[in-house]
């Protein structure tokens, strides 16, 4: 228990540290958030918690399938927020990257790689 009580208190940490560093300095908020900071960390706990060389390798090589998908949520989301305000943009940007996953992993099938 003391265990997963310190994954949690050292994964929360991370989220704070990038939101608080966001509010000092939007260019290092973004620099710090767009590391990636929690894969980094999921593969440290697999690791640690002995999990074989190809489940950890298999998260890395599905992470960067997943976060592709992403990315236009980003371009999307500076142009919204100040049109329709930060909850309809929020909205609208998920809804955004499920249709861009869904698109991209139909287009990703038919190269042989399978994400659903």
């Amino acid at each position: 228990m003391a265990w997963l009580f310190t994954k949690y208190l050292l994964t929360a940490a991370v989220v704070v540290l990038v939101s608080e560093l966001a509010k000092r300095s939007d260019r290092l908020g973004g620099l710090i958030a767009a590391l990636p900071m929690v894969t980094v960390l999921a593969l440290i706990w697999l690791y640690v918690e002995n999990q074989p060389a190809e489940k950890i390798a298999n998260h890395a090589w599905y992470t960067f399938w997943y976060v592709i998908p992403t990315l236009p949520m980003f371009l999307a989301f500076p142009v919204l927020l100040p049109r329709i305000g930060f909850w309809p943009a929020l909205l609208a940007c998920v809804i955004i990257t499920v249709v861009c996953f869904g698109l991209f992993a139909l287009v990703l099938r038919r190269f042989g790689i399978e994400l659903l």
